[in-house]
């Protein structure tokens, strides 16, 4: 039987938790499988300027957190040649980081059943086999980003979710890198003006989104234990729970499952360039959502496993995807 969410002694766990001086806690974490850092927790970083997120020489990554506890720093450092990761946290949300480490590093993700038939994903599944999804547990955190995403460049977002925590984040707690910040509570999102939503060149739409789901953040909240599972096709509770705020659509809801909930079977229906590049790994063309779709459905309960391994093997040139078309220039809101 699978244990408890959340409890600091996960089945995958060898090692223990020693608790530290008043906020800070920290533990070793044998993994059943290899871990590469960047490359599980690669989705929640968002963009080189990400003040929640940082990469130091020794090669640990760090993250400002917002916990059901409060304000957090986790420092992760892997040692991959014996399967563990070192975790070390501070601030009143340590305890609840450092339990969270298995999660987050996808221990609650099981690929049992996932069988790739195409070439490239066979290479792709047989370089990159401790992939798991990530699970941060923290639904807001995840959404307001994606919100910020929507229908604009991933430059724009990036300059938005920048700038926004930069002016309003509070510095993350113990001996975390300079400019290191923890995303806003949902009273703190509610309490930016509408002119510095406009400052970060953030329209109207995606503010309104983001704040009406604020409102009902502690409703969102309360999925993030569940592990979504489709039956027939119908949708998640968690998922039903994301869309039924006013502006958060199919393509919004899994981007947030993928990393709140370590959601291997959400693809990003409605993205600018997934449908193609999956399209170009697997069939050699660019297809649209509905080609996507089809050409996952032997996938079915891992297809963003899939489409993770093609953005993987993308990365590393194992696909190439002509370009066709100019780049899209990113407006400026400012200046409306």
């Amino acid at each position: 039987m699978q244990q408890a969410l959340g409890s600091s002694q996960h089945p995958a766990d060898q090692a223990l938790r020693v608790p530290g001086p008043r906020g800070e806690a920290s533990r070793s974490w044998a993994s059943p499988h290899p871990v590469d850092l960047a490359v599980v927790l690669g989705p929640m970083r968002r963009g080189a300027g990400d003040p929640a997120w940082a990469r130091t020489p020794d090669g640990a990554v760090w993250r400002g957190v917002r916990t059901p506890d409060g304000p957090g720093t986790l420092r992760l450092q892997a040692r991959p040649h014996e399967a563990v990761v070192e975790a070390r946290a501070w601030g009143p949300g340590a305890g609840w980081l450092i339990d969270s480490v298995p999660g987050l590093l996808g221990a609650d993700d099981d690929p049992a059943g996932f069988e790739p038939r195409h070439p490239l994903l066979v290479e792709a599944y047989r370089r990159w086999a401790g992939w798991r999804a990530p699970r941060s547990r923290r639904v807001v955190e995840a959404l307001v980003p994606a919100v910020l995403e929507q229908k604009v460049t991933s430059t724009e977002a990036r300059w938005a979710w920048r700038d926004l925590l930069r002016w309003y984040a509070q510095p993350a707690p113990g001996p975390a890198p300079e400019g290191l910040r923890v995303p806003l509570s949902p009273a703190e999102w509610l309490r930016v003006p509408s002119w510095d939503w406009h400052r970060a060149g953030v329209d109207g739409k995606r503010s309104r989104a983001v704040l009406a789901a604020c409102r009902v953040a502690d409703r969102l909240e309360a999925t993030a234990d569940e592990v979504p599972r489709r039956v027939g096709g119908e949708m998640s509770a968690a998922e039903r729970a994301l869309r039924s705020v006013v502006g958060i659509g199919v393509w919004t809801a899994a981007e947030t499952l993928q990393r709140a909930h370590g959601d291997a079977d959400s693809p990003s229906v409605g993205d600018l360039h997934v449908p193609g590049l999956v399209g170009h790994a697997l069939v050699g063309h660019k297809v649209d959502d509905d080609g996507m779709l089809e050409l996952l459905a032997p996938y079915a309960g891992h297809r963003q496993r899939a489409v993770r391994l093609v953005e993987l093997a993308a990365a590393a040139g194992l696909v190439r995807v002509p370009r066709r078309a100019p780049r899209y220039a990113p407006r400026d809101f400012r200046r409306m």
